[in-house]
């Protein structure tokens, strides 16, 4: 995958992003303490055809879920006024439509993990607000980031089930999403981390 042009910001793939600070046999050490496996890999890309169609209603879901929760807003809120910044929610969800798309394309190789750490990098206030150049509030307190791997993924099942799958291939493919989500958190903690103890 590369840069999609229609997505400010989407820099996936391109020389903009940083080389991950963790090699890819780290990384497969990781993937082997979640017991993630080449099947979740397989049954994320299983994933992949029944949510493509449905991404603008699973972001529904989510951007309802964060707008319902004022603190969970606050990410988003200009500084200079004290209200959301509708532009960049915007911009930000059209980068976590395809963010679905990434996470089930399993394609977990360097490029993807390089790309990881800059997501992380955007939520801390070492990169905050600066791909979209806004001014909103600095910094996503870490708190936030493991708290809301249960209401996306949680939220997710519904939609893998619309496609007819059986039970137990629904339950595969919400199963390897958990995995993959708990490992991407796990990556964009890496800024909140001191330095040697990531």
């Amino acid at each position: 995958m590369s840069a999609t042009p229609a997505i400010p910001g989407y820099t996936y793939g391109t020389a903009a992003v940083p080389r991950a600070p963790m090699s890819l046999d780290e990384f497969d050490l990781l993937k082997k303490t979640v017991l993630f496996t080449n099947d979740d890999v397989k049954a994320l890309q299983q994933s992949r055809a029944v949510l493509q169609s449905q991404v603008e209603p699973i972001l529904d879901v989510w951007y309802g879920f964060v707008g319902s929760n004022p603190h969970l807003v606050q990410s988003f809120i200009r500084v200079a006024d004290g209200q959301p910044d509708m532009d960049y929610l915007g911009a930000v969800r059209k980068r976590f439509g395809q963010w679905i798309l990434d996470t089930a394309s399993g394609q977990y190789d360097q490029v993807w993990l390089d790309y990881q750490f800059e997501i992380g990098r955007r939520h801390h206030r070492l990169g905050k607000n600066t791909t979209d150049k806004v001014a909103a509030a600095p910094h996503i307190s870490f708190r936030y980031l493991p708290a809301l791997l249960y209401p996306v993924t949680a939220t997710l099942r519904p939609f893998l089930e619309k496609q007819g799958h059986s039970p137990a291939e629904v339950t595969t493919m919400h199963q390897a999403w958990i995995k993959s989500v708990l490992l991407q958190v796990i990556l964009w903690s890496h800024p909140y981390v001191k330095a040697g103890e990531f």
